[in-house]
């Protein structure tokens, strides 16, 4: 993997970047930087070159995927989206140094709409630090924006009990809320998630750029809208015990795998525009196209210093009832 940032690169090259990119950009001021004290960076997409650099970014393709494990085809991407994911130039491109993920109403290869899935496996995968993305969403009903990440390698098995981060996803149809959300537990169909909704304060709209941010350090995970902290989770488990393909209820300590699993280990990226689905069904007459996702950047530090100890679970109610 060639470096990508480092902390020799400093928060005034970022800056610089962005003071020149911004002459063209319509919108409000992002908040300030990280405090440099408490965070360095370690990775960033400023979106400033004519294409998207493949080297930090590569493709998901068509309509599902293969179940890691039990090699089983999973339609519509486990939420019976109604898309198929292309790296086409028409579903993905920079334009005035900002990322657009666009999903189209086209008949294409058996569907009616066609977008892009980006993420960065196999390319820049972390665990812990602050992940910060500047972004506009897309809105109308059956519009499907998300900024999310996955294991790097499913150590502790089939989804979700090696984890999923949502970083930020909204339905189209719902535009003054977002959504941050952890996915884990044991294997499908024992898994759980647990989030918040955030509504934008002042009529707000993610038709607008915001920042949306994640802070992850051993232990705790924490969401913030414009530096706005609104939600904050210390409590998940992890089992990886399985009966056949589906996974099932640990029923003692003794089978869950050690804290703070499953978000203990790298996870990378992943930007979509989903079409449809069980999350917020299908589009109708009033949804416009093309939907684009508008990403100015990208940027995820590391903690100055380090991380300390790893704390105890915070309160929360395991699946066989022990606090």
């Amino acid at each position: 993997m060639r470096p990508l940032h480092s902390a020799l690169l400093a928060s005034a090259a970022l800056a610089a970047a962005g003071l020149t990119a911004a002459l063209a950009r319509p919108a409000a001021e992002p908040p300030a930087e990280p405090s440099a004290d408490k965070w360095k960076p370690v990775w960033a997409d400023e979106f400033d070159g004519p294409d998207i650099d493949r080297k930090k970014w590569d493709f998901d393709r068509g309509t599902g995927y293969t179940a890691p494990g039990s090699n089983q085809w999973v339609a519509g991407w486990g939420n019976n989206e109604l898309e198929f994911y292309t790296k086409r130039p028409e579903n993905a491109f920079i334009e005035n140094g900002m990322l657009h993920v666009r999903a189209i109403k086209e008949s294409y290869k058996g569907r009616e709409y066609t977008s892009a899935r980006l993420k960065t496996r196999d390319l820049f995968s972390k665990k812990n630090g602050r992940f910060e993305f500047r972004a506009k969403l897309p809105t109308g009903q059956g519009v499907w924006p998300a900024i999310w990440m996955m294991p790097q390698d499913d150590k502790y098995g089939g989804w979700a009990a090696s984890g999923e981060i949502d970083v930020v996803e909204a339905r189209g149809q719902e535009p003054t809320k977002v959504l941050g959300t952890l996915h884990y537990g044991s294997g499908w169909p024992a898994n759980v998630h647990t989030g918040k909704d955030y509504v934008l304060p002042d009529k707000g709209t993610i038709a607008d750029f915001h920042v949306y941010a994640l802070e992850w350090e051993p232990g705790a995970i924490r969401w913030y809208v414009d530096d706005k902290l609104y939600e904050t989770q210390d409590f998940w488990w992890s089992c990886s015990d399985r009966d056949g393909p589906r996974g099932v209820d640990p029923v003692n300590e003794s089978e869950l795998n050690p804290w703070p699993a499953p978000f203990d280990q790298p996870f990378y990226i992943i930007l979509n525009v989903a079409v449809g689905g069980d999350f917020l069904g299908k589009p109708d007459k009033s949804t416009t196209f093309p939907a684009d996702m508008v990403v100015d950047y990208v940027r995820v530090y590391d903690k100055a210093g380090g991380y300390g100890p790893v704390p105890a679970r915070g309160a929360g109610k395991l699946p066989f009832g022990k606090p």
